[in-house]
């Protein structure tokens, strides 16, 4: 066997036979010197192993989600976690019953995850790291302020019981709506805040502390570590919880929800959605129904044609749309 192929793994978790495939959401801070040289070895273990998925390089950091077997993405966690400042990746797994991606991407960005704001540095000044044994306890006590710091799409389909919605269409738009919402807040609020799987709640926290806030917190390892870490019993949680890959979304334990994706307009359709007049399988939904031409929704229809002509055939359509 040669150097960078796959071998046996010890990693367990999850129903392996009903989902063999692992899932491994990953992000980590820490300042690269030269990312293009890291692009290429990265990308080239990922695919000599049959992983799939999206990784992103900045001079902050690394941030992704990747799938394949658990010995390989053993292999290229362990590549990762070589590489400056990565020794305590943070990885949340899950599984899934079959490859939620079409292709492996390692991408080089200004910021692994966007916020606009050039000086903001989650190395230099963060929140306080909150376990999600103890997230309940914080977001219960009096006086706590708790935000959700995701998309509006992402929010809909689930959020934590009393959490304030900014309502942004991209995490950009965040520091703008807390500068236009912070008076709102009282003159020293306890904040608790959020995100999938814990990168853009951290990189928030070091904003408002760049902005002269310090109770500040975050919850560690994010949405998805909760669920799969709290009993539902115990649960602040309602609905699900959207993640950027082909399972759409998830639930309590990290079992696959009942939202689909829109292949219009790439937004996730949950059952009464798919129930209505306005929705056609990879055409059209609700949200986008009438923002889109009988020559767009015309061009949709083909699309989906094509790739259930590939799926029949056991191709895969290089026009699918993925999340």
């Amino acid at each position: 066997m040669t150097a960078g192929t796959v071998q046996q793994s010890d990693h367990q978790g999850g129903d392996t036979k009903a989902m063999p495939i692992r899932v491994a959401a990953l992000y980590r801070f820490t300042p690269f010197a030269d990312i293009a040289a890291i692009q290429g070895p990265l990308a080239k273990i990922c695919c000599a192993n049959g992983v799939k998925g999206t990784l992103l390089l900045a001079a902050e950091g690394i941030n992704g989600t990747i799938a394949g077997a658990d010995a390989a993405i053993d292999l290229v966690l362990a590549h990762i976690r070589a590489l400056p400042g990565c020794g305590d990746l943070d990885v949340k797994d899950s599984r899934a019953a079959a490859m939620p991606f079409h292709r492996m991407k390692v991408r080089l960005k200004r910021e692994i995850v966007t916020m606009g704001q050039p000086d903001i540095d989650p190395l230099a000044g963060v929140g306080h790291y909150v376990e999600p044994q103890d997230w309940n306890a914080l977001i219960d006590a009096p006086g706590t302020i708790l935000i959700d710091t995701r998309n509006d799409y992402e929010v809909a389909i689930g959020t934590f019981t009393g959490a304030t919605d900014p309502r942004t269409k991209t995490f950009r738009d965040f520091p703008a709506w807390f500068r236009a919402h912070r008076d709102e807040l009282g003159e020293a609020p306890r904040i608790a805040m959020f995100c999938t799987g814990g990168i853009r709640c951290e990189k928030a926290t070091a904003f408002l502390k760049a902005e002269g806030l310090d109770d500040v917190h975050h919850l560690k390892g994010g949405i998805l570590k909760y669920l799969e870490t709290v009993p539902e019993a115990d649960s602040r949680w309602e609905g699900e919880c959207f993640v950027f890959d082909q399972r759409v979304a998830v639930g309590h334990g990290l079992a696959p929800g009942t939202h689909g994706l829109c292949h219009a307009c790439r937004m996730p359709v949950s059952e009464a959605d798919r129930a209505s007049p306005l929705y056609a399988e990879g055409v059209s939904c609700p949200a986008c129904h009438d923002a889109r031409d009988e020559v767009q929704r015309a061009g949709y229809a083909e699309r989906e044609r094509q790739v259930k002509l590939a799926a029949s055939r056991g191709e895969e359509h290089v026009g699918a749309v993925l999340p």
